[in-house]
């Protein structure tokens, strides 16, 4: 067993964004011993070593991370379908947006205030001469936190691994799972 450096505490218990005095508060242990731990000046006992471990990785399975949000299955449409295809979709899917992909790897988006403002013409043009920007993509273990500021600012955030779109997160998704 390899015991955690006082370096490998304070990255865990920064990571998590937890302070000092919130990690003491779950670990049972004062907030200057923490300190003094993280700053190298104690050895701790293995018992309290052990209960400040503990409550980091208590920690850790709080924090509601990208894969455990995301659909994994994303109804898309690629660069070159049709215009009429993506508001087929959009109807049939009762979607307001779709991501638009290409060989697996998000390229822009197209929405229903995209389709507005196209004329009877545009029906068969390609997705891709009016479609938007990409969503966001966001690793599957991005946190909470920094999905919900992506939200703020987009309609979707794309999950992806190894550049590969594997999932696709909305504020539906995440008033569903905060109410």
């Amino acid at each position: 067993m390899e015991l955690p450096t006082p370096e490998d505490l304070r990255q865990r218990r920064t990571d998590l964004g937890l302070t000092q005095s919130e990690l003491a508060d779950r670990a049972d242990v004062s907030q200057p011993l923490i300190a003094r731990i993280e700053g190298g000046d104690v050895d701790p006992r293995l018992s309290t070593l052990r209960r400040i471990v503990n409550a980091l990785e208590a920690a850790e399975s709080d924090v509601i991370r990208a894969e455990d949000l995301m659909h994994e299955e994303v109804v898309s449409v690629a660069p070159e379908d049709p215009v009429s295809e993506a508001a087929k979709r959009m109807k049939t899917e009762a979607y307001s947006q779709l991501a638009v992909i290409q060989d697996g790897i998000p390229v822009g988006s197209i929405s229903q205030s995209d389709l507005v403002h196209l004329d009877a013409e545009a029906r068969d043009e390609p997705i891709e001469k009016h479609m938007s920007e990409s969503f966001p993509t966001v690793s599957k273990d991005a946190t909470l936190d920094e999905i919900s500021n992506l939200l703020d600012h987009y309609k979707a955030v794309m999950i992806t691994e190894a550049g590969e779109t594997v999932g696709i997160i909305t504020e539906a998704d995440l008033a569903a799972r905060l109410s």
